[in-house]
Formats: structure tokens, sequence, C-alpha cells
């Protein structure tokens, strides 16, 4: 089968691979869409955490499900995605319920091998019931996970300000579910067309550009001079997430879901003061990938608004570079196999 493999910093390789078969306790799909995320792109360029190469990229992920071993009420042939945080199980973090953040975790396409191939093997245990949508959703469904779980970590309450700190696709689906918990959302970016999309295609209701001169001032004149009580950062840039600490009201969450290299810096005593709460996020859970189905069936987000690129699995290799360019505008690039 035919693979595309990142084989150092800024290299695509089409290669030849061995079509994956029959193992117990293992799923075989047949890969009809790849979603591009962040994790894509910052190992293309080099900067992700916890990555090697030569690696194949891709867990954004939907397709046709081949055959299964151990997966009850799963029949060859349903369109399917998966959960691509393979887990050990027996783990303090998996015993308390929290197999995404699994001491052993192996994360598809960042660990271990992904989905930029023709077929691809996975736990059964994974596997995601496709539930009549579309590929180009179920494709979705995992970035949109990782939004889900932030907001489901931060608590967010009916009526209360949430600041999302970067409009990317992560950022964006932060947005939307911090909506769907009744929160009132305000979108922060250093792009503004970025933040003309939160505004036009989201209906973001608030929208500040971190370059401003008085960034502090607007978020107080929107909050009627408290400040968020929700700060989730989806930048994974350590200036932005030294610089939100300031935008915290007192008694504010903030939730890191980006995820950058160096150390936090972060005044001891104006955080103190605040008695403020701060949280990483990683990655979801099997709840946070079911709310998403639910919202995605029940119309309550639009997974086609997202996708703003698309390429056959030929291409990929010529055109990914571009898509670093935030000149091009890319929301998000969906790669078509099939």
């Amino acid at each position: 089968m035919n693979t595309l493999v990142c084989t150092t910093p800024g290299q695509f390789d089409y290669k030849q691979g061995v079509k994956p078969t029959s193992a117990p306790g293992r799923a075989i799909i047949q890969i009809k869409r790849i979603g591009i995320c962040g994790t894509d792109l910052h190992a293309y360029e080099g900067t992700q955490p916890y990555f090697a190469y030569p690696r194949i990229l891709g867990h954004e992920l939907a397709g046709e499900l081949i055959e299964a071993d151990g997966a009850p009420g799963f029949l060859p042939g349903e369109t399917v995605t998966f959960i691509p945080y393979f887990n050990c199980g027996t783990c303090i973090a998996c015993r308390s319920g929290k197999p995404n953040c699994c001491t052993n975790l192996q994360v598809s396409g960042v660990h271990i091998d992904g989905g930029m191939v023709e077929y691809l093997s996975v736990p059964s245990y994974s596997l995601v019931h496709g539930e009549g949508l579309s590929v180009d959703a179920l494709a979705l469904v995992e970035p949109l996970a990782i939004g889900a779980h932030g907001v489901r970590r931060a608590d967010v309450q009916p009526g209360e300000f949430v600041l999302v700190v970067g409009a990317g696709p992560i950022g964006l689906g932060i947005m939307e579910f911090a909506r769907i918990a009744g929160g009132n959302v305000i979108a922060m970016d250093i792009n503004e067309s970025r933040l003309a999309f939160c505004q036009n295609k989201l209906k973001v209701p608030h929208t500040v550009n971190a370059l401003a001169p008085d960034v502090a001032d607007q978020l107080r004149t929107i909050t009627n001079g408290d400040m968020p009580t929700v700060v989730i950062d989806a930048t994974g840039s350590l200036k932005a997430i030294n610089n939100s600490f300031q935008y915290m009201a007192h008694g504010a969450r903030y939730v890191l879901v980006g995820l950058q290299k160096g150390e936090i810096c972060v005044s001891h005593p104006e955080f103190h003061k605040r008695e403020a709460t701060l949280m990483s996020s990683r990655n979801a859970t099997r709840q946070d990938f079911e709310h998403v189905i639910s919202s995605l069936k029940k119309g309550l987000v639009d997974p086609t608004t997202y996708i703003t690129h698309r390429v056959t699995f030929g291409e990929v290799g010529a055109t990914f570079a571009s898509w670093l360019d935030p000149a091009n505008g890319v929301i998000k690039a969906m790669v078509e196999l099939n």
C-alpha cells in the first residue's frame, strides 16, 4: 500500500508499506479522509514535543471498517472513526478513568505511525461508530473532541465569559463547545482574518486582537469590569500563554490545551491573589467523542465550516508546506483517499 512518511523536518517521501493483516484485538480501516492538524504541521516544522523521525503522520481519520476482532456491534463495511490515543489500561491514569493521559500513551501519528496510509490497523477498543455522519464530519470529530475536553475541564457555566486564545482549528472547536455549554465566548488571536472567521462563520460575539495596545481594557469592557472567569489557551505559543495570566478574573480557571516546549512564567503574587486554578487538558476521552458526535447530529456544529482546503493523497507531499503560511488562510485541510 502507499504511505507518506515525514522522514525529517521539512521532508515528505511516498513509500510502499505493508498492508496490515488480521490480528487478535485489532481492526483494519480503509482510510477515506485525513484531517491535517497542528500536530502534523509542527512535526513537519520540527517543533512538536514527544516526536521522533521518521514518522507517518495523521490521526484525524475516517474510513471504512474492513474487519475487526473483539469489536462487538461493529460490522465490516460501516463508516467509522477511532480514538487515536492508545492507552495501557493499567496505569494510575487509566485506573482513574483518564486514559487520555495514560503514563504509557501512544498517540497515532505522534509516538507511533499514523494514518497517512491506505489501510491502518488500530486496537478494536478504539473504534467509534460513524452514526450516519459523513467521512468529512467524522475526520473532524477528533480535533473537536479535544476542544470539547478542554471545555469540560474548565467546567464552563452558562453565562460566564470564556476567553479562547488562538483561533486555529482547536481554538475554534473550543469556542463551539464553550458556546454549547452556555459560555459567552471571546476569541483572541493576532490574525484578523481568523478573528473575522470567528465572527462571520461561528458567530462569536466578541473578538480581540492580541497585538492591540489595550487588550486588558477591551476585556474589562466586554466583561463589565470583571475579566474572563475562564481562559483557555489553544496557541501553543509561550508568549501567548504567559500573557494570558493577566487576563484572568479573580477566581478564574486557566486551561492549557495548546502545548509548547518551554517553561511557563507567572507572577506568583498575581496568580495567588486571584486564587486562580491552572489546568492542562490533554487529548480527549470517549465521553468527549460521543458529545461531539451528538452535537454534530443535532446540527449544533457545522463541520463543513472548517474545511477550507482539499487535496488528494498524492498531492499532499507537494502541497503540505504551503499550509504553514498564514497568508493561505488554511483553517482545516482535508486529504481525500479512494
